[in-house]
């Protein structure tokens, strides 16, 4: 497959702080994308989508990575594979078997993480419904110990909520609208299922009930519309020091990361 043009000619610029992606299929990158999106824009950030697999259908997955590759564009984000079709069998009975695919698996995210050190690292919570999202889940968890970095891990959900999030992130009208358009680049799946066009409507649930969630229960929501919630983890060494304070951040002022991932 030809890559996309998602990756500056250049090379990238290890002077600024990375987030990458770990998205268990081509999409999860826009649904889960408020936080990365926001660092990029309002904080210089750079933002690498790692496409772990291209779906399980075969004759589909040179047209989702074209999909894809568009979608990235729009959001500004750079792109990677780290095998030819993406990985296979990322579930967690391959997890529990251990299997040789698994560990070399394992192996390519952990010299990933250790090449890159970035500073946000994006996967799916340990219960996130399905069983890929969850097999992302313990692969960059496994591939974390094993790099031993340190970095700030965001669980982020979707098809399940997570009991515990930490932090919600505003996302105003126009980069709500955007990411909308850049799901709507993956027209194979929104064509048998218009998801793009449910994804606001799943972001404002979010605010009503995140804003509870976080700030206690009967206290007021936030006043902004969309919003995505992550649970934040600080690691290091490879080792998951505990939950980061909960906060909110709305589209009012810029993203303070310091405060943010502190």
């Amino acid at each position: 497959m030809a890559s996309p043009p998602s990756s500056p000619a250049h090379g990238p610029d290890r002077s600024r702080p990375q987030a990458l992606v770990f998205a268990p299929h081509p999409d999860d990158e826009c649904i889960v994308g408020a936080l990365p999106l926001r660092l990029r824009q309002e904080a210089g950030w750079r933002v690498t989508n790692i496409a772990v697999t291209l779906g399980s259908r075969q004759e589909r997955r040179a047209e989702r990575w074209t999909e894809l590759g568009a979608a990235c564009d729009v959001l500004g984000f750079d792109l990677r594979l780290l095998a030819a079709d993406g990985f296979e069998q990322v579930k967690p009975e391959a997890a529990a078997a251990g299997t040789p695919l698994w560990q070399q698996q394992v192996r390519l995210v952990a010299e990933l993480l250790a090449a890159e050190k970035p500073a946000l690292v994006l996967m799916p919570h340990a219960d996130d419904g399905i069983p890929t999202h969850i097999g992302v889940h313990l692969l960059v968890t496994e591939a974390l110990a094993r790099s031993r970095i340190d970095t700030v891990v965001a669980h982020t959900e979707f098809w399940a909520t997570q009991p515990s999030p930490t932090t919600l992130i505003e996302t105003g009208q126009r980069d709500t609208a955007l990411l909308v358009r850049a799901l709507a680049c993956h027209r194979g799946e929104v064509a048998r299922n218009p998801y793009h066009l449910r994804l606001p409507a799943w972001m404002a649930d979010n605010v009503r009930r995140g804003g509870e969630l976080l700030a206690g229960p009967g206290e007021s929501p936030p006043a902004f519309a969309f919003g995505s919630l992550y649970r934040l983890t600080r690691w290091s060494g490879g080792v998951p020091l505990g939950d980061l304070r909960h906060s909110n951040w709305g589209c009012d002022v810029p993203l303070d990361t310091a405060a943010l991932l502190g």
